[in-house]
């Protein structure tokens, strides 16, 4: 009995397509849609909006204040005398304008 040396295809075939999806999902796992650096850019963009929701709610607070010092419940005289300086040009009779 002569034996012929054959190579083996269907195991170099299985190693080298285990091979090609093992890269492919590492590839994927890394840079893919739901991969480390999308995970990162994410986390990166969501303290962003973190501090600019900080800013508009500190604005937010601040309006809340303006306008509930100007409401009919609470006056506060010196808020509308600055409103009415700045938005109406008045000036106090005792006071001088330098221009």
């Amino acid at each position: 009995m002569t034996r012929t040396a054959r190579p083996a295809f269907g195991t170099l075939l299985f190693f080298a397509i285990a091979f090609a999806l093992s890269l492919y999902f590492t590839f994927a796992a890394v840079q893919g849609d739901f991969g480390l650096f999308r995970r990162a850019e994410i986390v990166a963009e969501s303290q962003v909006l973190r501090s600019r929701l900080a800013e508009v709610r500190t604005d937010v607070a601040r309006m809340e204040n303006l306008t509930k010092r100007m409401s009919d419940d609470y006056l506060d005289l010196d808020l509308v005398d600055e409103q009415a300086r700045k938005v109406l040009g008045l000036v106090r009779p005792d006071e001088i304008v330098i221009r």
